[in-house]
């Protein structure tokens, strides 16, 4: 099996929050630069769910969601105003439109497109299209499209597995 290495950034939210093990090659600098907002991140995003890497988003998508975290899919995730600017500017700096941020994920995303949900994107919804059912997503041990970690072991470390790719 390959194990795929999904953003920088999400490993290193992740790492703040004691989860991961250094990854491989990761700069000093980035990590220095916004370790306060990558720990506030994995604290308040990762209180109630999985940290998403901010890779598999556009930052309009980022912007939108901090916007509206008075009804967070359901929820009020409300935060205070220098919380959610620190995390909303962690978000947008590191989303997969922004400056050295990895566009793959949101190929084939329309410009007028602004999804709340990693799992209405092209490439999420490309990669599962085939390999898992809605009934799967709705049985008792996934729930939903957004709990990874009931399919992919590593997902909260960023890490995911692609077994059509046993022999890489």
């Amino acid at each position: 099996m390959i194990h795929r290495f999904i953003g920088r950034s999400a490993a290193l939210c992740l790492m703040a929050a004691g989860a991961l093990l250094p990854p491989q090659q990761l700069s000093a600098a980035p990590a220095a630069a916004s370790g306060g907002a990558q720990a506030v991140l994995a604290k308040e995003c990762g209180a109630c769910h999985m940290v998403f890497g901010p890779e598999f988003l556009p930052a309009r998508s980022w912007v939108a969601l901090m916007d509206g975290l008075a009804n967070h899919f359901g929820e009020t995730a409300t935060l205070d105003g220098a919380t959610r600017q620190e995390i909303a500017g962690y978000l947008v700096a590191h989303a997969a439109d922004a400056p050295g941020g990895n566009s793959h994920y949101i190929r084939g995303l329309r410009a007028s497109q602004t999804p709340l949900r990693i799992t209405e994107t092209p490439y999420w919804t490309g990669k599962h299209r085939h390999e898992v059912s809605a009934a799967d997503f709705s049985s008792p041990n996934v729930k939903s499209k957004s709990n990874c970690v009931a399919c992919h072991a590593g997902a909260a470390r960023g890490l995911y597995e692609d077994d059509d790719d046993d022999d890489d």
